[in-house]
């Protein structure tokens, strides 16, 4: 694994509980709202006798285990990339890390908080990442 798929994995991490998260809300929405009725025949052999918010709020408790063990597992990972940032020596190369890839910054955010252009801050990342030494047992995503 190098040192951007490595350090790379918080985002990636981030965005999976955020789409989980959407889906919490998307479903929340199902079961709070009022279904129409149906006007046409209807012929069921068997009927629920479950209200039909129920399956929206089983599949919400399962989402909101996962996105919890993810939450777990991200912070356990911002925690090793901490660890792994502040091993490399340059002051610069490490605050560019931190705020990509802990902070989750674009590279223009990036370049406004240490007052340098777009090339530059690609010039540190570039050696910072030559810097970065990944453990020998990283968290995997």
């Amino acid at each position: 694994m190098t040192a951007k798929e490595y350090l790379s994995q918080a985002y990636r991490l981030d965005q999976r509980i955020n789409s989980n998260i959407e889906e919490i809300s998307r479903l929340r929405e199902m079961a709070t709202s009022i279904s129409s009725p149906s006007w046409g025949e209807k012929v069921q052999g068997t009927r629920s006798t479950e209200a039909p918010f129920v399956h929206c709020l089983e599949k919400i408790m399962d989402l909101e285990q996962i996105i919890n063990k993810e939450i777990d597992t991200l912070v356990g990972l911002k925690k090793e990339i901490r660890t792994v940032i502040e091993m490399v020596q340059n002051t610069d190369e490490r605050l560019v890390l931190r705020y990509r890839y802990i902070h989750n910054c674009t590279w223009e955010q990036i370049g406004n908080e240490l007052n340098a252009d777009a090339r530059t801050v690609r010039r540190w990342h570039g050696e910072a990442l030559q810097n970065v030494k990944v453990p020998e047992n990283p968290i995997k995503i």
